[in-house]
């Protein structure tokens, strides 16, 4: 029977598990965590621009990715889980709650922000070919100073896992970017390409490390 993509689950079971504090030491079994948190710059207009260039999809589009985030039905985005979010003292700042925001906010180049139940095509460039990675939207987070998105992966994507892309402000003012994810070959053809899916894994890591370094547009 054939799916569309907004109907099809997640290819993991810990969703969500990128916010678990000890994640570097107890990571999903099977899965290779990995943890950054790079400097980005420093001030409001960094902060700002930073996190929502973030959450319309910017750091994968300025790695080099296209990025298709396709219709779903409203009903399935509505009945998305929406985490509670909390200040700086650890006070929540808003309940939890279940439904879509009221209105769809929309990052500086005027894509929509990413929101929980969205599913996107990203198509990565891999030599002289793109590799399309089917995605879903898992949890959004917006908190004072800590802003960004995680997304989980679906069947056709070459790993199995969860990335977020946090971005955080400190007290000096600093503005980083925190990425977390934990992923494994999704089938045995990747298994067999590992050592190069590391590869391409770390080149864009990398890449994500330096989107949010350029200038404020």
């Amino acid at each position: 029977m054939h799916l569309e993509p907004w109907q099809r689950p997640v290819t993991y079971a810990a969703i969500g598990a990128t916010q678990a504090k000890d994640l570097m030491e107890f990571p999903p079994a099977g899965y290779r965590p990995i943890e950054r948190r790079v400097r980005i710059g420093h001030g409001e207009a960094r902060f700002t621009w930073a996190w929502t260039t973030t959450m319309s999809w910017g750091i994968q589009r300025l790695s080099g990715f296209v990025v298709d985030v396709l219709d779903s039905p409203r009903e399935v985005v509505e009945l998305s889980y929406r985490p509670v979010s909390f200040d700086a003292s650890g006070e929540p700042v808003e309940p939890a709650a279940v439904g879509a925001p009221a209105e769809t906010m929309f990052g500086p180049d005027g894509m929509a922000f990413a929101a929980p139940g969205d599913t996107a095509l990203l198509r990565i460039p891999f030599g002289p070919f793109r590799v399309t990675a089917p995605a879903r939207v898992v949890y959004v987070l917006d908190e004072p100073d800590r802003k960004g998105f995680a997304y989980g992966t679906l069947p056709g994507h070459p790993e199995n896992g969860e990335e977020a892309l946090i971005v955080e402000r400190d007290a000096d003012d600093s503005v980083w970017l925190r990425i977390t994810a934990f992923s494994r070959p999704a089938n045995w053809f990747f298994w067999l390409g590992y050592p190069v899916l590391r590869l391409s894994q770390e080149f864009y890591t990398r890449r994500y490390e330096r989107a949010l370094t350029g200038p404020i547009s």
